[in-house]
């Protein structure tokens, strides 16, 4: 956390096409577009050490956030939960848009987080395809099901030409995936590098660096806490509940799941790894959830240091 005491945090809630700012104790209603950010930059430009903290919408907070940065105005982009739980604990139950901005700056004067790092246009661009992959995938899956429950041959046709289109562009998805890393040698040779691992492949290879930029830039618990593999405590007097993972960002798990599931089978020292905890009486499930955050330290170790070797 960043103690400043000249700081003054503003908080930002975005909607589609709105943003509703709390800024030293006034509320201002502004719309989603660049000119609302241009008022919110020159309501920000007249007090210095302001500090922007948001939550991450999916998508509709990208914009305002680049201007943020190219403001060089800190922000922070936070996850909703944590606002949410923060709300409550605050005694806020009821839920509007200018309440959620008057707590998130009530957050930031709380606890400070550090600003958020813009991305780089190529981490941006790899995200974005890496998205549209998955969401491509997904919708050949939810076809095919479809499809293999159908009879009537008409019908049957239909399917075969949408799965053969979703092949297609997914194939085409993977080939701008594959130019883009021809245009950033650094990006490829750290894909060649992931892509060695016994277990990984190319496309989780690119995924991890889309979804955690930061990989090669943590130590082993960081790595660990980011990917949302951190088992945690839950105890209480005598009482020693069940450690469960939690938080960090769902699609670093998506991608690694199925590395460590190919991993535990065919990489010797994974596999050797999971065979002994599974030896041990642990369930299938925690033992491939220790393979996926010992792949992501893996991985991490990698591209932190260029001289380590991968154990044959």
């Amino acid at each position: 956390m960043n103690q400043n005491p000249s700081t003054i945090y503003a908080g930002l809630d975005i909607a589609k096409a709105s943003l509703q700012l709390q800024w030293q104790d006034k509320s201002f209603d502004l719309p989603n577009t660049p000119a609302g950010h241009a008022q919110i930059l020159k309501l920000l430009a007249t007090v210095s050490g302001a500090h922007v903290i948001c939550e991450a919408t999916g998508g509709y907070e990208r914009a305002v956030v680049a201007a943020f940065h190219a403001a060089k105005i800190p922000v922070s982009v936070i996850n909703p939960a944590r606002a949410r739980q923060f709300a409550r604990a605050s005694g806020h139950a009821a839920k509007t848009d200018a309440i959620d901005a008057a707590v998130l700056a009530a957050f930031g004067t709380a606890f400070s987080p550090s600003p958020t790092e813009p991305r780089s246009a190529i981490e941006i661009k790899l995200a974005a395809l890496i998205t549209r992959r998955n969401q491509l995938i997904e919708l050949r899956v939810a076809e095919q099901l479809r499809a293999d429950r159908c009879t009537e041959p008409s019908l049957r046709k239909l399917f075969t030409a949408a799965l053969a289109q979703l092949k297609k562009q997914t194939a085409k998805v993977e080939a701008l995936l594959e130019q883009a890393l021809t245009e950033q040698p650094a990006l490829a040779n750290h894909a060649q590098r992931l892509d060695e691992i016994v277990g990984v492949g190319r496309i989780t290879a690119v995924s991890l660096l889309a979804a955690m930029p930061e990989l090669g830039q943590l130590n082993r618990r960081q790595a660990a806490a980011l990917a949302g593999l951190c088992p945690y405590n839950r105890d209480s007097g005598k009482w020693s509940g069940k450690r469960c993972i939690s938080g960090g960002r769902s699609a670093v798990r998506r991608a690694l799941y199925m590395a460590a599931l190919c991993a535990s089978r065919s990489n010797p020292l994974l596999k050797a790894f999971y065979d002994r905890l599974i030896a041990a009486g642990k369930p299938a499930k925690l033992a491939l959830t220790a393979v996926m955050r010992k792949l992501v330290v893996l991985m991490n170790q990698l591209l932190k240091n260029p001289n380590f070797q991968l154990a044959t």
